[in-house]
């Protein structure tokens, strides 16, 4: 735990922050005194001031800094109103609200310019003599009560309490001493404006833990819950927060006291999309006492109960979402003939509009408003729907983190602008994800910013499920909503690395940068909650029971390869867990550990029963202990969860339940073969061909230099012998003997340097056991060229040309539209969009990849892409693959929501297109990707010669190996 100034640095390196425009500095007490604050030395603690008469927010504020400072020092500054006894303070105040901020405003000993009348923005001022007896006074002022809020708590945040000090039990570095730098600083506007969560799906998580530790005399979600919401949420600089609103919570407002703890806080109310004017009719309507839940046909009872919301919500800082749905999150209801739903709509708009202006005495374009296109009401909104201009459109994703549309040019003028609803956990079709958050920052950035360039910069809102396991990315999301330019491409590989390597220790850093890279690449590929034994969606839009995963074992190395990474991740999780001091290994547990040690074994568990069916089939005598190997790994999660909820002694009781568990605790399916004791021995060739006649492994190629593997296995319960032989000098062995009570895999390589050269040179290799003999076959690809003579970046490789989209040949950009790399997005790791998201005009960005083919004829060339949507109605979701001189052959990553495809999509975060192209002739070719419309990120291309295996994911990049002799 060290380097704690050189990280924060760092950190501001990363975020994009320069650092000589930092907000605060931290100094040493040897400082030269004249030109830095004493917030602590060994004499005294510098007095807190705030006023009296200012926002009850600047108190509590100043009452948690006060502890803050505590939490560092040991000391316990004094928090008063009045005229501070001290040779130091800290005087906190809202510009317009506090006398004294006003007062020093007047006198000139501060300057409010660029400040006042601004929204959430803060100031720091050192000031000398502020006020008799003071020598010297630090300024936290406001431009309204948020601002002031937010000033505090970056304060608190440069003195190391973590704003995740509570959540996830963070601990704070202590410092005999706090000294600050002398400055003079204001803050940029917050880059979106409203900035919040949205707490869902908490019936297995929040709820429990709540209604035991929190709010017990309720037995719900309550005000105790929402005050440690609050906090969190001004720490990281939000301002909204859309409450916890199930069945199996009581709605927001059933607690008087929850509305008052948020403003205390100065957190805006806002609601889901199912929540028309803050109104929760999940648990609050009643049908029996107010009839159907109808506009059209009980419409002066829908409207009674919006009116009572209202009324009380009135006093206090909202944000209203307008129209109407069914109860819950279900589709809006069936209208009469004569009546089209978007008529209804208009219609129910105008009337809580009406509301609105009945009990909050402002203009209708005054008081804040969202519209949510969501679900089927996004299909109504496009039908020709009116919508007034002050009220902001947000726009949802699919609930799989694909924004289904954003605003074209006529709607980018409206007054009201737009924002986003973006989910990191979610209930429903086709298939949950509520357990761990895997989705990459980099898709995060990539969706988020392309919204933020075409205006939709007024509210994001993130359904964050639990708040926990969500902690990375609602400190991603709401850091770039603060700061749009916080984050870059180029940084987000790093981002959560400096994140976890300011708390635990720069030293770490590297570890972290692998572990999380990793774990949200292999979430992307597959979330842990998409392993199989699971219903899935077929081609008849009926569900069916898989127990399988798409991962194979037969072909790549992909299901093992999957495996072993999730393995070497949770290893280096669980060696970093024991290295560290006991203070940190809670928050470790939490913020790392959990997640990425919960994301392999679940993975681990399904992946074993896979292989425990396959292998049955074999009838390897190592079936039979896979059985216990997902026993074992399924009760290890079983117990680090309940460690997880055993955590601080107890504190987070209830807080984390483990898939599998809902509704109950199931098992993979297994089976248990008869082995005999007779050893006898089976050959199986990974990617190649296994026959009873026929074993032969792929072909080698000097191109690529790739080795391949035979794996030898036991059929029998008594030992196995074997011995390998290569019949050619050339073959190389990694083993040749060995015995085995299950298994063993011998690789096989080739020493190019002895190799005879041609096109299709043979060989064998001879794997026996007693009277039991295998020949293996093989080929290799070594002609008299020269890497340099091909002059590509790929080569085709046993009948494939797999490319990484991120390593191209050349790039082609006009007109302003760019070729940008997305790094850690992707099944190849990288990403390449096609194009930049502002719509400037088709076919201005191309990205070219020059292959060496040894056949020709027709290919199939699948490019994986994001299942992105189209910017808006003009804009589709079409690029161009085009091979030499080829026609271009135009695909597109669009699907109707709920539609086969799109489930199918949205599971595996790629649409996977195939175009049919003839290639006259071997020899060098080059691939096109051609920008049509802008933003279509390709994520991996394979072109198929008739040599692709079934897989989930194809084979790896068949790059061209630089070192040919």
């Amino acid at each position: 735990m060290k380097n704690r100034s050189l990280n924060l640095l760092l950190i501001l390196m990363v975020l994009g922050i320069n650092s000589l425009n930092a907000q605060l500095n931290l100094v040493n007490a040897n400082n030269n005194q004249s030109s830095s604050f004493s917030i602590v030395n060994p004499i005294e603690s510098a007095a807190i001031h705030y006023d009296v008469s200012d926002f009850e927010v600047v108190s509590i504020a100043s009452k948690l800094l006060s502890k803050d400072i505590e939490r560092v020092t040991g000391k316990l500054p004094v928090v008063t109103t009045n005229t501070p006894k001290a040779k130091n303070a800290i005087i906190i105040g809202t510009l317009g609200q506090s006398k004294l901020i006003d007062k020093l405003v007047k006198t000139g000993k501060i300057s409010a310019t660029n400040l006042a009348g601004t929204w959430e923005q803060y100031a720091y001022q050192t000031v000398k003599n502020p006020l008799p007896g003071i020598d010297k006074a630090l300024v936290i002022m406001g431009s309204d009560r948020r601002g002031t809020a937010y000033g505090v708590f970056t304060l608190s945040k440069t003195i190391g309490v973590s704003p995740w000090y509570y959540w996830a039990d963070v601990p704070t570095v202590k410092r005999k001493e706090l000294h600050i730098a002398d400055i003079n600083f204001i803050s940029k506007a917050p880059s979106v404006k409203y900035r919040g969560v949205f707490i869902n799906d908490e019936d297995w998580g929040l709820k429990p833990w709540a209604s035991k530790l929190m709010d017990p005399q309720i037995n719900d979600i309550g005000p105790n819950t929402y005050e440690k919401v609050c906090e969190l949420l001004l720490r990281l600089k939000a301002n909204m927060l859309a409450p916890a609103m199930h069945e199996v919570t009581g709605a927001f407002f059933k607690y008087p006291e929850n509305k008052v703890v948020a403003d205390k806080f100065a957190i805006m109310m806002t609601s889901s999309h199912a929540e028309p004017l803050l109104y929760n009719n999940t648990t609050e309507w009643n049908k029996k006492n107010n009839g159907a839940w109808d506009y059209v046909r009980n419409k002066n009872g829908v409207l009674a109960a919006l009116d009572s919301r209202v009324k009380e919500a009135a006093p206090y800082e909202n944000i209203y979402t307008v129209g109407i749905r069914g109860i819950h999150d279900t589709g809006m209801k069936d209208v009469p003939e004569g009546y089209t739903k978007a008529n209804v709509l208009e219609q129910v708009i105008d009337a809580e509009r009406e509301i609105l202006t009945k009990y909050i005495k402002k203009e209708k374009d005054e008081i804040p408003q969202i519209f949510v296109p969501y679900k089927e009401v996004l299909d109504i909104y496009k039908s020709g729907m009116k919508l007034p201009e002050d009220i902001t459109i947000v726009w949802p994703d699919d609930n799989f983190g694909y924004i289904k549309k954003l605003s074209n040019k006529d709607e980018a003028k409206r007054k009201g602008g737009a924002g986003v609803y973006y989910h990191i956990s979610y209930l429903g079709e086709p298939n949950d994800y509520l357990w761990l958050n895997t989705t990459p920052p980099a898709l995060m950035y990539e969706e988020m910013f392309k919204a933020y360039q075409n205006g939709a910069d007024r509210y994001w809102l993130l359904n964050v499920g639990d708040i926990k396991p969500g902690e990375l990315g609602m400190q991603f999301f709401l850091d770039l909503a603060w700061n749009i330019n916080s984050v870059t491409y180029n940084t987000i590989p790093d981002y959560n690395s400096v994140f976890l390597s300011s708390i635990f220790g720069d030293e770490y850093q590297a570890d972290f940068k692998d572990i999380y890279n990793s774990y949200f690449r292999l979430g992307f590929e597959r979330k842990p909650e998409y392993m199989g034994w699971d219903w899935r969606w077929n081609s008849l839009d009926a569900k069916e029971r898989i127990s399988d995963t798409e991962f194979s074992f037969a072909n790549y190395n992909e299901a093992e390869n999957r495996y072993n990474e999730y393995e070497r991740i949770a290893k280096k999780a669980e060696k970093l867990h024991k290295a560290l001091p006991e203070a940190y290994k809670s928050t470790f547990y939490q913020l790392v550990y959990y997640p990425v040690v919960g994301a392999a074994l679940e993975n681990q568990k399904m992946l074993a029963a896979q292989k425990n069916r396959w292998y049955a089939q074999q009838g390897r005598a190592a079936t039979n202990n896979l059985v216990e190997e997902v026993k074992i790994l399924d009760q290890r999660l079983t117990d680090i969860t309940a460690h997880y909820n055993g955590l601080e002694n107890g504190k987070w009781t209830g807080i984390m339940t483990a898939p599998g568990r809902l509704p109950e605790i199931q098992l993979p399916p297994t089976e248990t073969i008869e082995v005999p004791k007779q050893a006898k021995m089976g050959v199986f060739i990974p990617s190649g061909a296994s026959a009873t006649q026929v074993n032969v492994l792929p072909r080698f190629s000097k191109f690529t230099k790739q080795s391949y593997g035979i794996e030898v296995f036991n059929k029998g319960e008594n030992t196995l012998k074997w011995e390998a032989k290569a019949m050619d000098s050339w073959i190389l062995l990694n083993k040749k003997k060995g015995k085995t009570n299950t298994q063993e895999s011998i690789q096989v390589s080739i020493d190019w340097g002895k190799a005879p050269k041609g096109d299709n040179v043979t060989g064998e290799v001879l794997v026996s056991t007693g009277d039991h003999n295998e020949k293996i076959y093989l080929s290799i690809h070594n002609p008299d060229l020269t890497a340099e003579a091909l002059d590509v970046l790929y080569v085709e490789d046993n009948g494939v040309v797999s490319i990484d989209p991120s390593q191209f040949s050349r790039k082609t950009e006009k007109h302003g539209m760019k070729v940008q790399v997305i790094e850690e997005l992707g099944y190849a790791g990288n990403s390449v969009q096609l194009g930049t998201i502002v719509d400037k005009g088709w076919r201005n960005a191309s990205v070219e990849y020059d292959f060496y083919s040894e056949n020709a004829g027709y290919v199939t060339v699948h490019t994986y892409a994001l299942p992105v949507f189209g910017k808006d109605e003009k804009n589709g979701t079409a690029y161009g693959v085009q091979i030499d001189n080829s026609m271009v052959n135009w695909e597109t990553t669009a699907s109707e929501e709920y539609s086969f495809d799109w489930k199918e999509n949205v599971i595996r975060n790629s649409t996977i297109n195939m175009s049919k192209i003839l290639i006259s002739k071997a020899g060098k070719h080059t691939l096109k990707l051609i920008s049509g419309n802008p933003g279509m990120v390709i994520q991996k291309v394979v072109i198929d010669f008739g040599g692709l295996k079934p897989s989930y994911k194809g084979p790896k990049p068949t790059l061209i190996n630089q070192n040919i002799e």
